[in-house]
């Protein structure tokens, strides 16, 4: 069947298969699967089926990256790279739009003035050079397999298949001529895949297949039960990423940029092990490198780098000042102390307000959605905010009441727990 994979590849560039024909074959593989070693192939045939971007020899084990199978307050890719970068490794960072409950890191950084994410592979390869990091969007010429085929599963209903999953990010990721991959799965309610034992069958997938292709690939198992952070919504996570690449994030979201850090680190041979590397990344968090690296990168794709000169100048620039954004609290009705956050029903309250996209085309509210206020672990009084919404129309009865009810309250103190379930 190895032929025949790259054949199918070859006709889906080429256009000499319909639509139809490409729907059939994607239902094939979703319904029957492939064994391991088709995976690679599938994969190896997707990665050259266009540009394959090249750098330097010196740099053979510096070019690093991480992907994220998206979860609800995951903007963990805005402060990894530069911190990543700060100390020495380069990061080409190729990421993605969000479909579904809020925006993916693209949507999310253009949320700032002027964020160019449309780089050509020659301004890439400039930019890793000169500030050693960027986040852009896919290329018309890196992996345009890919780019046929997920539009079509998309439309289709054949997302979830591990093989066309694994072929899919790893192609992409593969063409941007890493050395090493950190791939983060989310396991819980509100991620891609709700329980452990999917998620482990796709982290098999994904190790095996990039090593297949040459790529040392890491994957860390991460909880998304409940949102990381505080904030929701594509201006609002830029601010707290902000706060974090300046020492002031939530702890939860500096351990996952420490620990997968770490990992890219230690791939890059620029530590010894995991620990050393999160040591170093938590210090350019708070050393103001990694800050630095930030506005530089933003700089570099297109932002005036005065906008970070002050947290009024930001709030500007994100449009959070905008006298047409309404704030609503939604309180406790009782006193405990938080033990449980739904993110799903957070993170669909957030879409309908505008923070997240339905349709491929659909336009995003940058900056719309929630700062929740009251974490895991927090203890509340009856009528203390629990969340603070952020949004242009009225929010509906209805939807009060399903984020009053996405709190639960215990009488005794709940601990919060790491997020990370394993590395494997």
């Amino acid at each position: 069947m190895t032929s025949e994979i790259q054949q199918a590849v070859d006709c889906i560039v080429d256009g000499s298969l319909s639509d139809k024909q490409v729907e059939d074959w994607l239902r094939n593989v979703f319904e029957n699967g492939l064994s391991q070693s088709e995976t690679v192939e599938l994969t190896h045939a997707m990665v050259h089926s266009g540009t394959i971007l090249e750098w330097p020899k010196e740099w053979a084990h510096l070019v690093v990256d991480k992907h994220s199978t998206g979860g609800v307050g995951d903007k963990v890719s805005l402060p990894l790279a530069p911190a990543v970068a700060a100390c020495g490794a380069k990061v080409p960072m190729i990421s993605g739009r969000g479909l579904g409950h809020t925006g993916g890191t693209l949507d999310k950084l253009e949320s700032i003035p002027g964020y160019r994410v449309g780089l050509t592979g020659e301004e890439l390869q400039t930019q890793i050079d000169t500030v050693g990091c960027a986040i852009v969007g896919q290329t018309s010429d890196i992996a345009p397999a890919d780019k046929r085929m997920y539009a079509i599963r998309d439309v289709t209903g054949l997302i979830a298949s591990v093989p066309l999953v694994t072929g899919s990010i790893l192609s992409k990721k593969a063409a941007a001529g890493l050395s090493a991959l950190v791939m983060d799965i989310k396991v819980g309610r509100a991620a891609f895949m709700e329980n452990e034992a999917d998620a482990r069958e796709l982290a098999a997938s994904m190790t095996a297949t990039g090593e297949g292709l040459g790529m040392d690939t890491t994957v860390t198992l991460t909880e998304m039960n409940s949102p990381i952070g505080f904030a929701i919504g594509n201006a609002l996570e830029v601010l707290e990423s902000i706060e974090t690449l300046r020492g002031n994030g939530p702890a939860d979201l500096e351990e996952l940029v420490c620990v997968q850090g770490g990992i890219m680190l230690t791939a890059a041979g620029i530590c010894n092990d995991r620990d050393e590397g999160a040591h170093m990344i938590h210090d350019s968090l708070h050393d103001g490198t990694a800050m630095k690296k930030f506005v530089d990168m933003c700089e570099s794709q297109g932002v005036d780098k005065d906008i970070f000169d002050s947290e009024n100048s930001v709030l500007k620039a994100l449009g959070l000042l905008s006298t047409t954004l309404q704030t609503t609290e939604v309180c406790a009705s009782e006193e405990g102390y938080v033990c449980d956050i739904n993110a799903l029903t957070l993170a669909k309250i957030s879409s309908d307000l505008g923070a997240g996209r339905k349709n491929i085309d659909d336009l995003l509210d940058m900056q719309v959605g929630m700062i929740i206020d009251a974490h895991i672990g927090t203890p509340v009084e009856q009528g203390e905010p629990l969340v603070t919404i952020y949004h242009r129309t009225d929010l509906t009865n209805q939807q009060k009441g399903k984020l009053l009810n996405a709190f639960t309250l215990s009488e005794t103190f709940t601990e919060p727990a790491s997020r990370i379930i394993d590395i494997l």
